[in-house]
């Protein structure tokens, strides 16, 4: 007999999307990070209280960084600690990634920015993407395919009701 989860979650284990980046990169990989996080940072990312759309990932010293995310404090979560909502963060990644993430940064232009912030469990995982700019006409064109998309399946849509 199969053994059965008895929790029943409410909604998505997805705390922020960075939904922009889609937009304005092209991701070439896609890689799973933890997160160094302090005690009201938690309570906040519980509360859905973060914004990754502006952040992006920095390497110093051998280490990755995530610079410019933001994690709202609550107000009765932290009251004796001085909370700093926009302070780097430490990802958690292992050597042989971050080599990997550094080498190809170095030599062939690529950028490193958050994708999504989740649960997995009961830890904080980073979704972060190597990605490449886009172009203007490439945000062109991706929205005039995504158009084109909804157009075919409103027409398929209508023709299958009449």
């Amino acid at each position: 007999m199969s053994k059965k989860n008895s929790k029943n979650k409410a909604g998505s284990n997805t705390i922020a999307l960075n939904r922009s980046a889609r937009h304005e990169y092209f991701i070439e990989e896609k890689i799973e990070a933890g997160l160094s996080l302090q005690g009201w940072e938690v309570k906040s990312l519980r509360a859905g209280k973060a914004n990754i759309s502006e952040a992006y990932v920095i390497f110093r010293d051998g280490e990755a960084y995530l610079f410019g995310s933001s994690f709202l404090p609550l107000q009765a979560a932290s009251s004796h600690v001085v909370c700093d909502p926009t302070r780097t963060r430490k990802l958690l990644l292992s050597r042989r990634e971050l080599d990997k993430l550094e080498s190809l940064i170095a030599r062939q232009g690529y950028t490193v920015v958050p994708l999504a912030l989740y649960w997995k469990q009961c830890w904080v995982k980073v979704e972060i993407g190597l990605v490449k700019g886009k172009k203007e006409h490439d945000k062109r064109e991706d929205t005039k395919a995504r158009e084109w998309d909804r157009e075919k399946a409103r027409i398929m849509k209508n023709k299958h009701r009449g």
